[in-house]
């Protein structure tokens, strides 16, 4: 049989020239990245899983740090406003009228914490594969929910301490807990994406959580706010939060008021927002981080 030489057989210059190939998101009222997020929920989920390993790896304590910390502040301010200040607690015995806000407070500030740097510190993923970016920042609040649930264990010693039943408003709380989730989210959404491009972004958090913190009922009750105040006084979010877990934990008689409904308005305007101009920047992330 005679062989065939292929040596000077020739192919198409189609065949020859090299194809290149974009992988891009698709482009849908879906572009503020929702349907993404879930299509990669596994990997949201070894993100979170992450996180809470990091958190707890070489510890001396362990788990005894999520309670040290609102424990610790609930007995500072116990004694600075609840025994010299003699601040008022609507009824309600001043310690445990502090943890309830300290729970979703320790959240929220958190989350910001994390949720910050989180882009920065996930340069090498970011600059090598794709996947909605989105999932980096959303990790950081529900990896700070395993510290929530812990801190939650102890409000409920507390409430047994105090006699302070729980009352039928006990189930609107995951509700009040998804709304912290959401408020932290929104804030965190804003401030890491425009930390990539400002680094020194990152280093105003702690003053930011140390000046909301008090712009925020935890040491006090939202009812010494004078009444013509308090719409203003409603346009910071974690005001809803703290006053939706004391209504529900507490069983607050007052009912929840217009500053609690302006704070989920904000919310939902902050998380808009913050998708939005997330995903605007997002695909210059891996050439500026």
């Amino acid at each position: 049989m005679n062989s065939i030489d292929h040596s000077n057989q020739k192919f198409p210059n189609s065949m020859l020239e090299k194809t290149e190939i974009v992988i891009e998101p698709r482009s849908r009222w879906f572009v503020l990245g929702l349907r993404e997020v879930w299509a990669y929920r596994e990997l949201l989920y070894f993100l979170v899983w992450r996180d809470i390993k990091v958190r707890y790896k070489q510890t001396v304590m362990g788990v005894a740090w999520a309670v040290l910390q609102p424990v610790m502040t609930m007995v500072i301010f116990s004694f600075i406003f609840g025994s010299l200040a003699n601040l008022p607690s609507d009824g309600i015995p001043y310690p445990i009228f502090t943890y309830t806000a300290l729970l979703p407070w320790q959240l929220f500030s958190q989350s910001l914490s994390q949720s910050t740097s989180s882009l920065v510190t996930s340069k090498n993923l970011i600059t090598k594969i794709y996947f909605p970016r989105l999932v980096i920042p959303v990790a950081s609040p529900l990896s700070s929910l395993v510290d929530f649930f812990i801190s939650l264990v102890v409000l409920v010693g507390l409430m047994i301490f105090y006699k302070i039943e729980l009352t039928p408003r006990i189930i609107y709380l995951p509700f009040m807990i998804a709304f912290a989730v959401l408020a932290s989210l929104s804030v965190s959404l804003w401030l890491s994406s425009l930390n990539v491009r400002y680094r020194d972004i990152q280093h105003t958090i702690p003053f930011i959580i140390q000046f909301w913190q008090y712009a925020t009922p935890i040491a006090y009750s939202i009812s010494i706010i004078p009444e013509e105040w308090r719409m203003l006084y409603g346009l910071n979010p974690m005001v809803g939060v703290v006053e939706g877990f004391r209504w529900a934990l507490l069983g607050k008689t007052v009912d929840l008021g217009f500053p609690f409904y302006l704070s989920i308005l904000i919310v939902v305007i902050l998380f808009i927002g913050g998708l939005i101009s997330f995903k605007k920047m997002e695909d210059t992330f891996a050439d500026i981080i």
